[in-house]
């Protein structure tokens, strides 16, 4: 490998440190789950509740989204961080509203039902979390812009 494929190689990942770094595992271990659970429901049982299924697999999609792009450096990564994070605290709010006042909707549970009740409600503090670390991250670099100038 040449150095300037090393260096963009280099550039193009940027490790997470303590907090950041375990935000980042927890959003891969929900990544894995919410995968292999929406895998198996789309495969087995689809036909009893193609709606939930279908967003079970949207939000496997997502969080495994926002896992990449927690780690990778560079400005479109953050914004895909941003819009995945923020796509999950909606998706979350929304489809935990609609399961208690319209639970016909979702015969069967997704990972975001009941705001993440069947995942110990971590998929609606993750998502304040990960915004906070994504808005702390933002600071921290206006704040060495500034430094600079």
């Amino acid at each position: 490998m040449s150095g300037t494929a090393r260096t963009a190689a280099a550039d193009s990942y940027e490790g997470a440190r303590g907090a950041g770094r375990a935000l980042v595992v927890v959003y891969a271990v929900l990544a894995l789950a919410s995968i292999g659970r929406s895998s198996y429901q789309l495969l087995a049982k689809f036909g009893e509740a193609p709606l939930a299924y279908s967003l079970s697999a949207a939000a496997a999609l997502v969080y495994l989204l926002a896992t990449v792009a927690l780690v990778r450096r560079g400005r479109t990564w953050n914004r895909i961080a941003w819009f995945t994070i923020v796509f999950e605290l909606v998706g979350v709010l929304v489809v935990g509203s609609l399961t208690e006042f319209h639970p016909e909707l979702f015969p069967s549970d997704t990972v975001w039902s009941d705001f993440g009740v069947g995942y110990a409600y971590i998929p609606l503090v993750l998502p304040i979390l990960g915004i906070a670390w994504l808005e702390t991250g933002r600071s921290r670099r206006k704040r060495e812009r500034a430094a600079v100038h």
